[in-house]
């Protein structure tokens, strides 16, 4: 069924009452809107004439467009111009992209050139203000003075210092060891209890109070605990307020230290006394054979004394570099001093003088007195060895390898044994009198990174960096 007029078939069919013909009737309607006749016959014919035809949609084919060489080409230029257009526009957004790219990069170097630059002044202003010796009191006092020459403890310290030595250093040749103390085969056979117990993250310090049953252990996270060795359990927790670099124990009150320059005193569990002194970071503490007198050493190269007793700060002492630890000599007159340029600074507690100075290898990670009271065991940082200073003769007169690094000791109550602590684990360094040499007792693989010795030498507490809290027992 094809229109009488275009011959194609018709969208919308009508078909004449007058001829029956079919058409589009938007065909017949334009021609009878200008003619009025059948296009056929010229006969006089109206819409009115026309009866639309009911039926299925006519779909109209495609005409056939690829049916010659033109116009193949000519389908063939339109994708051509179309890759073409698409390659151009692709070329564009890269170029634009390396430009923002190029962008980003340059101030990602001007970011990190000005970092770069903040960081170096924040170093030297830390530096700048680690040289200045400054004392609160004495800016206070003095208004804008900012250089305080060190001053020695007062008469009445002084005082309480020279009794302690008097009192002790009169005992302490014939002190004999007590009839209970471990010997070298009890403390070959210790060995770790059961599974450790973890407390704080990293921590970075340990020790035991007088019973031996309560371990004051500090994390890098800002807080620290009272750990019951025989409950397994924390029994109390501290804030820090920032990581805790030593702990100590003065008596029954719990002692910190933190990277924030304050030292805080704890009673019954609640901060009694806090002290600010420190321009800086408060590397370690030691508390003075009398049991009232503690000190803090710290990055802006000094090293401060407190009375407990009446909770001041009683004075200040600054030397040539930032200290990194301390300890009283075990009869209280000497303090040693490990500074962060290898020396060893033996300071006159009363004074505040420089005694002596040893000379080590690196930056010092520990120290501790022996109770003969004349050999000083030292460890530098990054050490897997141990050296032993006399101080009768200001020299090295021992030098302890070990199988790694050591990042902590202590030496027992008689003087006979050396604890060190480190990744490789634990040993025991032990001198004996009747024959003046030096023997390994213990070795053992737990990892430490901090350890002290338990009551009668037959116990070793030790914590590593998971924060789990080992403890070490003779069988």
């Amino acid at each position: 069924m094809l229109c009488a007029i275009s011959g194609e078939a018709p969208q919308a069919p009508v078909v004449s009452t007058k001829t029956g013909l079919v058409y589009e009737k938007r065909l017949i309607e334009a021609y009878l809107s200008e003619n009025g006749t059948e296009p056929s016959t010229n006969e006089s014919l109206t819409t009115e004439d026309l009866i639309d035809v009911k039926g299925a949609k006519t779909v109209r084919p495609r005409p056939p467009t690829l049916t010659s060489i033109p116009s193949l080409l000519g389908v063939f230029q339109e994708e051509w111009d179309a890759l073409a257009l698409e390659t151009h526009t692709l070329k564009q957004n890269l170029a634009q992209t390396r430009q923002e790219l190029s962008t980003a990069l340059y101030q990602h170097d001007a970011a990190v050139r000005v970092i770069a630059r903040l960081t170096r002044e924040r170093d030297e202003a830390r530096e700048a203000l680690s040289k200045i010796s400054v004392g609160r009191r004495a800016a206070a006092e003095n208004g804008d003075a900012m250089q305080v020459d060190n001053a020695g403890l007062p008469d009445a310290v002084i005082a309480r210092v020279e009794a302690t030595q008097e009192r002790l250093s009169k005992t302490r040749r014939k002190r004999p060891v007590p009839d209970d103390w471990a010997t070298s085969e009890d403390v070959s056979l210790l060995q770790p209890r059961g599974d450790p117990d973890v407390v704080y993250a990293k921590p970075s310090s340990l020790s035991l109070d007088q019973s031996g049953d309560l371990a004051l252990i500090g994390g890098a996270e800002g807080n620290a605990g009272i750990y019951s060795i025989s409950k397994q359990t924390i029994l109390t927790s501290l804030k820090g307020g920032s990581a805790i670099t030593d702990g100590v124990w003065a008596g029954s009150r719990a002692i910190i230290s933190t990277s924030a320059g304050k030292v805080k005193v704890f009673s019954d569990g609640q901060e009694s006394t806090s002290f600010d002194v420190h321009a800086g970071k408060a590397t370690a503490l030691a508390l003075h054979p009398s049991g009232d007198l503690l000190a803090s050493a710290g990055v802006d190269k000094s090293y401060v004394v407190y009375d407990l007793l009446t909770n001041t700060t009683v004075t200040q002492i600054f030397s040539d570099s930032g200290l990194t630890t301390l300890q009283f000599h075990p009869d209280g007159h000497l303090l040693a001093a490990g500074g962060m340029d290898g020396q060893i600074k033996i300071f006159d507690v009363k004074s505040g003088s420089l005694a002596a100075t040893f000379q080590c290898s690196g930056p010092l990670q520990a120290l501790r007195f022996s109770e003969n009271g004349t050999w000083l065991a030292s460890v530098a940082a990054g050490s897997s060895s141990v050296s032993i200073w006399d101080l009768r003769k200001s020299a090295e007169i021992k030098v302890l390898a070990t199988r790694g690094r050591i990042d902590c000791l202590d030496w027992d109550y008689t003087g006979q044994f050396l604890l060190t602590g480190g990744p490789e684990g634990l040993t025991v360094q032990q001198y004996s009198k009747a024959s003046k040499e030096w023997s390994e007792p213990m070795l053992n693989a737990v990892f430490a990174s901090a350890v002290a010795w338990g009551p009668a030498a037959r116990t070793v507490v030790a914590v590593d960096d998971a924060g789990a809290v080992k403890v070490l027992l003779t069988a």
